[in-house]
């Protein structure tokens, strides 16, 4: 993460509800998550993402095709990094957005070619503890055309968002819908939630 977060962050989330934030952790970092998902990915540890939670949760291609693997500390060094560095972006948040945020769970996410997450919001009807959604993109050759855009449904518009490497977004979770477009080629992501404790 740079040293200190843009006053832009905050500004973004107060007055709008999201931010776009590029450039946010250093290029070794991104590299590292990139070499670390693909390698979680080669031996076979990403499962079929669902929707829902405990006894509601099932596996829905026609709502989204991803896969993913959630981060536990221990798994590797480049996520114990990632995972520290979300904690101090918890805690600036929290210093200048007043937010109570507690804690964060984060997975990997891994689209394949033609896979898609529709349009959906980021709290489980049971749960309000999901506060800040964040996502980071890992694909370092990413080019227009490819797909996989980030689709927000905003007030005011419709913003698509290219996933390129290093390209870091934020949004309230329980105010923005979105949705994933399908990728023309593998897409990788770090897909996370700053929370606060029910």
């Amino acid at each position: 993460m740079s040293t200190t977060c843009p006053s832009s962050l905050f500004a973004d989330l107060a007055e709008k509800s999201w931010s776009i934030q590029d450039g946010f952790f250093t290029p070794t970092l991104i590299q590292q998550l990139a070499e670390e998902c693909q390698r979680q990915q080669d031996q076979g540890l990403l499962r079929e993402a669902g929707v829902g939670r405990a006894e509601q949760f099932t596996v829905k291609k026609t709502q989204r095709s991803d896969q993913i693997l959630w981060l536990e500390n221990g798994m590797s060094a480049s996520t114990d990094l990632y995972l520290a560095e979300m904690d101090k972006l918890r805690r600036r948040l929290n210093e200048h957005c007043f937010l109570g945020l507690q804690e964060s769970e984060n997975h990997f996410a891994v689209y394949p070619h033609g896979a898609f997450y529709r349009k959906h919001l980021d709290r489980f009807r049971d749960d309000d503890s999901r506060i800040i959604s964040s996502v980071l993109y890992l694909n370092s050759d990413w080019k227009a055309g490819h797909g996989g855009e980030l689709r927000l449904h905003l007030a005011d518009q419709v913003l698509d968002i290219e996933p390129v490497a290093n390209r870091l977004v934020l949004f309230i979770s329980a105010e923005i819908w979105h949705e994933v477009l399908p990728t023309e080629v593998e897409r990788l992501s770090l897909t996370g939630w700053l929370k606060q404790r029910k």
